[in-house]
């Protein structure tokens, strides 16, 4: 099988469950509408399924003018594209202690969230001139040690709320690789969704974690830098589906693919992008090693 792109993803607001694409326009900040709205405690803690898994069950859906959300005993609240709801005046929102300019929705929007979550919340949205670098120190050490991509990657790689950089990408082998493992443990095998990837990539010749040892991929016109291997928390422990919380997979995950960063599971990406660019279901992909 060539490698080929399995399906596309995005979280529109951050931990909130996600939407599946067949296909996306991509560019430096990601793929489109990721990761692009937060909600936030009174307090200005970033909310995340971490400290709250009920968030799985916001569901989101996006049309042409409108950012749903829709919950259990909740009617939809819709969120205007426009920007038309947002707060006049910008402020700092903080994630993992990177300062972010952003814009405060409606009082409706954080009183639908407020009631739904059981604790005081409002929603914002990135400002347009925000300007949030993926991590330089993962960036700059990927730059250096592959010289030959220096002049396409260089220069700043702004996204929105992700936790740290404009893609995550996983491997379908890698998955099927933990299942096999969380079966043999007599656990139940767990669906993509808990690594709530953005791009899952499927090949007979890319075998299970192969991905740690991936420079770049390829997808026409579009080119993927793998700057730094995804550590995961105790999200993927959270059926997206029902918010309940379990020991697997992180307990079998921990046991063998325990990094000295931590347990990793992907690889996060930054972007090589012409304008227009769209990546679609289906689309092939060019894999290139690091050694």
């Amino acid at each position: 099988m060539a490698a080929r792109i399995r399906s596309l993803h995005i979280y529109p607001v951050k931990s909130c469950a996600g939407i599946d694409l067949s296909e996306s326009p991509i560019d430096r900040a990601g793929l489109n509408h990721d990761r692009r709205w937060l909600i936030v405690t009174a307090e200005g803690q970033f909310m995340t399924q971490r400290q709250w898994p009920r968030m799985a069950l916001i569901r989101t859906a996006l049309d042409a003018r409108w950012l749903t959300l829709s919950a259990p005993g909740q009617s939809p609240l819709q969120v205007a594209l426009d920007e038309s709801g947002l707060a006049p005046a910008s402020e700092q929102v903080e994630v993992w202690r990177d300062a972010i300019t952003a814009r405060a929705d409606t009082d409706a929007a954080a009183a639908w969230l407020s009631e739904f979550l059981g604790t005081p919340c409002r929603l914002f949205k990135v400002d347009r001139e925000a300007r949030r670098p993926a991590k330089p120190e993962w960036v700059d050490g990927w730059l250096e040690r592959h010289p030959d991509f220096a002049d396409e990657f260089a220069g700043d790689h702004f996204f929105g709320f992700a936790d740290g950089f404009p893609l995550l990408i996983t491997n379908q082998a890698s998955l099927d690789d933990l299942n096999a493992r969380l079966e043999a443990r007599g656990a139940a095998a767990v669906p993509m969704d808990r690594f709530r990837p953005n791009i899952v990539i499927e090949s007979d010749d890319w075998p299970a974690f192969e991905e740690d040892q991936t420079a770049v991929v390829t997808l026409g016109e579009v080119r993927l830098a793998l700057v730094k291997p995804c550590t995961r928390c105790s999200v993927p422990d959270i059926d997206q589906r029902t918010a309940q919380t379990y020991a697997e997979p992180g307990q079998t995950l921990a046991g063998y693919r325990n990094l000295d960063i931590g347990v990793v599971f992907g690889q996060n990406a930054i972007v090589s992008a012409p304008e227009g660019a769209v990546l679609r279901v289906g689309d092939a992909v060019e894999i290139e090693l690091d050694f």
